[in-house]
Order: C-alpha cells, then structure tokens, then sequence
C-alpha cells in the first residue's frame, strides 16, 4: 500500500533551501506501514491542485488498497466566491474522492491544521466555515476524516502559549540559513512540529485502517 497526499505547504515535504521549515507529509513515514508519495505543495488549493496538473500526477499511479490523504484549506479560504468552504471547495474534494474510489483506493480527507493565534490561553479559529464543510462532507459521502483543526487546537492549547511555539517557524537571527534575520511564522511548522502532527495523522489512518480489515498490527503510537 502507498500513501499519496495531497494539500498546501502545511503537507508538503522540505524545501533543502527552507529547512528546517516543512509540512508533516515530511515525517508521515516514520508513521505509517508503507511508502508516502507526497504532491503536496505550498500555495495550493482545491483548484491548482487540479490546474497545476498535480492532481493527474497522483491519480494516475494510485492503485486498489492505496491510501489518497487530501488536506487543503488554507488557501481555499483566500479565494471567495470560486472556492467557497459550501461550493468549490468542497465539490472538488467531492470530485477527488469520486476519482481515488474509482481507482479502488480509499480517500481519507482532512481538516486543516489550525493556526497559532491565541487568546489568552486559548486558540483562535482561523478557518471559518471550512472546517465544518469538511466534517459534513466526509459524514455525507461516508469518507474516512482526520481532524487536524481539532487536534492541533487541542495541541497548543494542551503545549501552552510558551511551549507550542517551538512545533512553528520561529527562528532566531542566524540561527537558519533560510532565515538569517529570523523569523516567527505561526502556520507553517519546523521539523519538530510536522513530527508531531504526521505522528497523530499515522495513528489515524492505522486506526482506519484497523477498522476495514488492512491493517491487522497495531501501528504505530500517537505519542512522539
């Protein structure tokens, strides 16, 4: 079985040049029971995805038992209007759903991984109606669902104002290459964090997996 994942930059693998900025498709393998063959890329949405020729890459080499993992959001919600959270966006997850199940693979779709803005000791939701859109989508079509939103708002707020930053890009001057002025990015992860998040996405697809009947070990733990 390969796993085959689709999103933004919050997915997508290192940059050599960004290190040690990445998504958590970076670390998914350490998690998982077979290769990961990761599309993502950063500035993605639904629709450049597909015009991007992306889409056609990943389809085209899925086969029966394959995993296709689709996360985007982030930048779905900069295109109003097109890519609505209740219209294009969430007719083209329906469409790539439709398209890995007629590969006789299974689509497992995604949340978006929350931003670090706090509140106090809270989390700000950051990705309005998009998240629900997802919920109800997967509910409606029976798709398995990941809901990244949900656990890494549970994550730093659990981690703490202080503590959760160290998952995020923020870099002291010179202590990057990438980054030599520094800097303080609160939506992209460091290596650390992307760990952390592919290590409860590997749970989960474990767990689905657990429940169709293909995968009879356990997998692997959620605590990294």
């Amino acid at each position: 079985m390969t796993y085959h994942l689709a999103g933004d930059s919050t997915v997508a693998p290192m940059k050599p040049e960004e290190e040690p900025m990445t998504g958590w498709g970076e670390c998914l393998a350490e998690f998982v029971s077979g290769p990961v063959r990761n599309l993502a890329f950063g500035g993605a949405t639904t629709e450049s995805f597909v015009t991007s020729g992306s889409w056609a890459v990943l389809i085209e080499e899925v086969e029966p038992r394959d995993t296709v993992v689709i996360q985007f959001g982030h930048n779905d919600q900069k295109v109003p209007g097109v890519l609505d959270a209740r219209g294009g966006y969430t007719a083209r997850l329906r469409k790539f759903v439709d398209e890995t199940r007629a590969r006789g693979a299974t689509a497992v779709l995604c949340t978006s991984c929350e931003r670090r803005h706090f509140d106090g000791d809270r989390i700000t939701p950051s990705h309005g109606d998009y998240p629900n859109a997802v919920r109800d989508l997967a509910d409606e079509i029976n798709t398995p669902l990941v809901d990244l939103t949900a656990f890494t708002t549970w994550l730093y707020e659990d981690l703490g104002v202080a503590a959760s930053a160290s998952l995020f890009s923020h870099y002291a001057p010179r202590e990057t290459a990438a980054w030599p002025d520094g800097l303080v990015d609160d939506t992209h992860f460091r290596l650390h964090g992307a760990r952390r998040i592919a290590a409860f996405v590997g749970g989960s697809l474990g767990a689905i997996e657990r429940r169709d009947g293909n995968l009879p070990a356990l997998g692997p733990s959620l605590i990294s």
